[in-house]
């Protein structure tokens, strides 16, 4: 088996290539990554380690891909801008060209050299406004979803394949749903088997987190760190909501995706933890305060983001039905892990959480 990941020394790209190892020593796992993110260049060790083939490229240069070698059975595209806020306090060249001519790139070299592709999309490509008029009860730690609701695709179980993404829904998702589009093109034009996950909030120990993008690992290190946090929005109570998706689980789906690609190709699944793995920050606060016997200050700002959203779980219903699947580590076992990464290279990863 011989497997390219782009985006492949990135939290998701990094922690799927070392699955594929693991799970088979003989596997020929090729990484692809131009290393623009902070901390993706402490994962090259792993790989030396595992014996795991990095080249650095950029999937923006078509050149960088086509001086990989030779043909791959599998090919997994992982890479992006992955910020909502991308593009919005200056130009969106960079996520443009990364998110979407990338796309373009992967696909023509996916076309010619792989045997089958799955593209890791987002739940951002769900609109904005519609999201934000979900009906929400308030509890005592979290919202929950209302039973009564004005948009088709949402539930008791999350937001389905059929919510909205017909209205604006921000430059990172609209690259990555324009992606999806070209990649239906591709299946339906050159026979391409491919497979697109709409992947929730992928959580767990090797995310450098930032406000913008990993803020569960952000909250778990800071609490290990004793660095103080704040409440953002919807009244600055902590109650907003996501599911939870451990590597580990997104990689034990892709495996027997990969085994039904004729099956399956051209399809788009919700890919998330669901309602039973899913967390409001004010009930993480409490998970972190128990996993690392620190309580921190946490500050409450009620200014709302545009692009911020109450809720957001992932009805993954049809990728459970179709493939048998279903995540497994819940909340508590997510940020233990990451707890516990944190205290094995504790000196290293300080100064990325500062």
């Amino acid at each position: 088996m011989k497997i390219l990941i782009t985006g492949g020394a990135g939290f998701v790209g990094a922690s799927l290539a070392c699955a594929f190892k693991r799970q088979d020593p003989s596997a020929d796992v090729v990484v692809l990554d131009n290393l623009r993110r902070r901390g993706a260049e402490l994962n090259l060790s792993r790989f030396r380690e595992l014996g795991i083939r990095f080249f650095h490229g950029d999937i923006r240069c078509p050149g960088d891909l086509e001086d990989l070698p030779g043909t791959f059975d599998a090919f997994i595209e992982a890479s992006a801008e992955p910020s909502v806020l991308a593009g919005l306090d200056g130009s969106p060249r960079y996520v443009l060209d990364t998110n979407l001519v990338g796309t373009l790139n992967c696909l023509e070299f996916a076309r010619k050299r792989s045997g089958g592709l799955i593209f890791l999309s987002t739940s951002r490509v769900y609109s904005i406004e519609p999201l934000r008029e979900i009906r929400y009860s308030e509890g005592p730690t979290r919202f929950e979803i209302s039973p009564e609701q004005v948009h088709a695709g949402i539930g008791p179980a999350g937001i389905s394949e059929s919510f909205t993404t017909l209205l604006p829904r921000s430059l990172y998702g609209a690259t990555k749903l324009a992606s999806e589009l070209i990649i239906q093109e591709y299946v339906h034009s050159y026979k391409m088997r491919a497979v697109i996950n709409r992947c929730g909030v992928i959580a767990g120990p090797g995310q450098f987190g930032k406000v913008d993008q990993g803020v569960f690992t952000l909250w778990v290190a800071n609490h290990y760190f004793k660095k103080p946090l704040r409440y953002t929005g919807f009244g600055g109570t902590g109650k907003q909501v996501r599911d939870l998706l451990h590597p580990e689980d997104l990689f034990s789906l892709l495996t027997t995706q990969l085994s039904q690609l004729d099956r399956v190709s051209g399809q788009v699944f919700n890919v998330g933890g669901g309602r039973e793995i899913s967390t409001s920050l004010l009930e993480l606060s409490r998970v972190c305060e128990q996993v690392t016997g620190n309580t921190i200050p946490i500050a409450s700002d009620p200014t709302t983001n545009p692009v911020d959203i109450p809720l957001y779980i992932s009805d993954s219903s049809l990728a459970q039905r179709t493939f048998g699947w279903k995540p497994t580590r819940d909340v508590r076992a997510i940020v233990g892990e990451i707890a516990q990464w944190i205290g094995q290279s504790e000196a290293l990863l300080r100064p990325l959480f500062a």
